[in-house]
């Protein structure tokens, strides 16, 4: 009876509008996870730093430990709406636009996973190797069904015009652009190479998969963007998602690369006249540093376009998309300053850092103040939930 209660009390917007909070709870919506894709994010670039100062480990298990709470809360709410409103799991799945976030959900499980190696391995034993073994693994079936299933239900229901294509069209693929740099994190402390030579060879082929077809989902986006149809103002840091593909995927060769210099066996593939190992070392990183800068012009073209828009956008959970994807921008620079033993290219990455953590708490702000004003979860404000014919049932 208490929760009942809660649920229908009222709340008001900035207009004054009082709606219930068990009809604003019906507008939770899977891109909520962008938040804890974000926060996932920085936590993994924290780990990540060339220059390290005391407290750094600290504040980034402080991140991590946000993250799951965020994580934990946000799979509640969206649980509580799914129960209230009969068959809205079903329908969010081909929802023209909250469908492609769902996406978003898993890669936030994938950056738990990265955090888990990175924050709580050192401290923990042989048992959390294990289980993160077992972790990713399972995680890289869950999103394999995922990403064929989803785009099935997608392809199959909607007709989705390529003028109106988004990069929030590549989130259902975009665990499998995590896999390849939690492969390379996993590898540091995984038995070599019992455990961790299936992983290096899985982290290859699933960011194949995850590149592959954001390569070709860029088509469509650059021939929309070619016909002169940038998105609405509103809209445009979403743009940002673009980078992810290129960013992480960059860091996921040089990783893989570099371990694959110490993982791989002596006469592997049947090659004993050269050190495969150093091949491989040697191609990551050339094509890590060749994806790079196809990242970056993506984050430029998207900073361009929403400093050209500023003027009228408003809030919408599409602003967390600054964080997620530049952070992949950020970590592959310091990857790539890290092999090419190179100061500057590490201390423009730790640049790169400080300026994603003001930006995350100046987004976290501004969803605080939206949520308490009444521009998201409200009726006809979530920028992603247009109202269709049984959606809000």
């Amino acid at each position: 009876m208490r929760d009942s209660n809660i649920l229908n009390a009222e709340s008001k917007n900035y207009e004054g509008n009082r709606v219930a909070w068990r009809e604003r709870l019906s507008h939770f919506t899977w891109s909520w996870f962008e938040c804890t894709m974000s926060t996932g994010a920085i936590a993994t670039l924290l780990s990540q730093q060339p220059y390290a100062f005391p407290g750094l480990n600290t504040i980034g298990k402080v991140v991590f430990i946000l993250d799951l709470v965020l994580f934990v809360l946000f799979s509640i709410l969206i649980s509580l709406r799914f129960y209230l409103n009969r068959g809205a799991f079903r329908k969010s799945l081909y929802h023209p636009h909250e469908s492609f976030f769902f996406g978003t959900f898993w890669v936030s499980i994938a950056l738990i996973i990265y955090c888990m190696q990175a924050y709580a391995v050192p401290s923990c034993g042989q048992w959390l190797v294990k289980t993160l073994e077992v972790l990713f693994w399972t995680f890289a079936g869950c999103a394999m069904l995922v990403a064929i299933f989803q785009y099935h239900r997608i392809f199959d229901i909607q007709k989705l015009p390529v003028d109106e294509m988004m990069p929030a069209w590549i989130l259902p693929v975009y665990p499998f652009l995590i896999l390849g740099p939690l492969a390379g994190t996993l590898l540091y402390s995984q038995p070599r190479p019992s455990s961790a030579l299936p992983i290096l060879i899985g982290g290859i082929a699933f960011q194949g998969l995850g590149f592959c077809f954001a390569f070709i989902q860029y088509t469509l986006y650059i021939t929309r963007l070619t016909s002169g149809l940038l998105p609405d103002e509103p809209k445009r840091p979403g743009m940002y998602v673009a980078v992810g593909p290129a960013a992480y995927t960059a860091n996921a060769m040089i990783i893989l690369g570099s371990q694959a210099q110490v993982i791989l066996p002596p006469g592997f593939l049947g090659i004993t006249t050269i050190p495969v190992g150093d091949i491989w070392k040697a191609l990551g990183v050339a094509i890590g540093i060749f994806l790079w800068l196809l990242a970056f012009w993506f984050f430029a073209l998207s900073t361009v376009g929403v400093l050209h828009g500023y003027k009228h956008m408003h809030f919408t959970l599409n602003h967390w998309a600054i964080i997620f994807p530049n952070a992949g921008l950020a970590i592959s620079l310091i990857s790539i300053g890290n092999v090419l033993y190179s100061p500057a290219i590490k201390a423009v990455g730790s640049g790169m850092t400080i300026l994603l953590c003001i930006a995350y708490l100046w987004i976290a702000v501004l969803t605080v103040k939206a949520v308490w004003r009444g521009y998201v979860l409200w009726p006809h404000k979530d920028e992603d939930m247009e109202d269709i014919e049984g959606h809000e049932q």
